[in-house]
């Protein structure tokens, strides 16, 4: 993940009542991550709500705020039976992983300890962090949801170091209703941020009143702070064996940016860019025809690249064609840039810089 928006259908840690009806304008702005609270609607409504977002082509979120052991594990068997994308929060990840573990959710909880409804965050900024670093190296722990503007101490500082012992996404959340919290989540180096009760009171600058307008105006923020982001991304980089001296060439010219990203290539791509640019962070897979291709489509499914640039050769065989063609679908059903050729990967790098 890049620098994310994610719009929580909630006001006061609590899933607003009218939020299938909401729903519908959250989409209009163009928002695709999409989150709820474990509180606030019958579960029932919370299953519509998850199957509506689902249909429509976004990511869905539960987020746990709920404080009770019982009622966090009840949580996380719920995230299994909505079928959410995400499970954010909690605070007993260990016994939550035992839940979640043989389905594909995605799980963010909270580092630090959490008290009170609304949350807040609260301990030494030594403890925050450390608690943080283990729940890091949890296997199935795929993130953290850091209630840092819910901390009373160096939200700044708290953002920054909570990021750099982490090496997997951080999102921020709480009480974000500005745009220089959002920017100074970005330049600390999260994932993503999310904003629910804020928009819904109209607190962000918009040219009208309305929770579309509202969207859309943090749309904007969140591209302009994407641009100070110091959160790596994770970009696939494929090329068929006749484009591979045409994705060389092109890695030259963009060596300065793609430096400072996480490459992911299938084998034979990974072999070749490491030999020649031995300065780049690579990661290889499978050569693409020993499933390679298929890793990459993994990687998507679970939103875990920003984007794909495949290198494909027009003249290939039919059976290059069917993999790039399952890759392609992949990147529309879960909205990842995916691009073929030398300009329109210039188009994506353009919104790197």
């Amino acid at each position: 993940m890049s620098f994310n928006f994610i719009f929580m259908l909630t006001s006061n840690d609590s899933t607003i009542p009218n939020s299938l009806e909401k729903l519908d304008e959250v989409l209009a702005g163009g928002v695709r991550h999409i989150g709820f609270k474990d509180v606030g609607l019958p579960f029932d409504d919370l299953k519509r709500l998850a199957k509506k977002i689902r249909e429509a082509g976004g990511r869905s979120y539960l987020e746990v705020v709920s404080l009770d052991a019982d009622r966090e594990l009840e949580s996380a068997e719920a995230s299994v039976k909505l079928d959410v994308d995400c499970l954010l929060g909690g605070t007993r990840a260990r016994e939550v992983i035992e839940i979640i573990r043989a389905n594909p959710i995605r799980y963010f909880p909270f580092p630090g300890q959490i008290v009170g409804h609304p949350s807040e965050l609260q301990g030494t900024l030594e403890e925050i962090v450390e608690s943080a670093r283990s729940l890091a190296a949890l296997d199935r722990v795929h993130g953290l949801d850091l209630l840092a503007y819910r901390y009373k101490g160096d939200v700044a500082r708290l953002m920054s170091e909570v990021c750099r012992v982490s090496d997997k996404p951080v999102v921020i959340a709480g009480s974000i209703d500005s745009e220089d919290k959002i920017t100074a989540a970005a330049q600390a180096g999260a994932s993503a941020f999310t904003v629910g009760t804020a928009a819904f009171q109209d607190i962000f600058p918009a040219d009208k009143e309305g929770l579309v307008p509202q969207i859309r105006s943090l749309m904007e923020i969140r591209s302009r702070a994407a641009k100070l982001s110091t959160t790596p991304r994770r970009i696939a980089v494929v090329a068929h064996n006749r484009r591979k001296a045409q994705l060389n060439a092109w890695v030259g010219r963009h060596l300065n940016t793609l430096s400072n990203q996480r490459i992911i290539c299938t084998g034979g791509t990974g072999s070749m860019l490491r030999e020649i640019y031995p300065k780049l962070n690579i990661e290889r897979l499978q050569r693409g025809t020993r499933g390679g291709d298929q890793q990459l489509g993994a990687l998507i499914a679970t939103g875990e690249l920003d984007a794909i640039i495949f290198f494909a050769d027009p003249e290939a065989n039919y059976s290059n064609d069917v993999d790039l063609i399952a890759l392609t679908r992949l990147a529309i059903l879960h909205d990842t840039p995916i691009v073929c050729s030398p300009a329109a990967a210039d188009l994506v790098m353009l919104s790197f810089n």
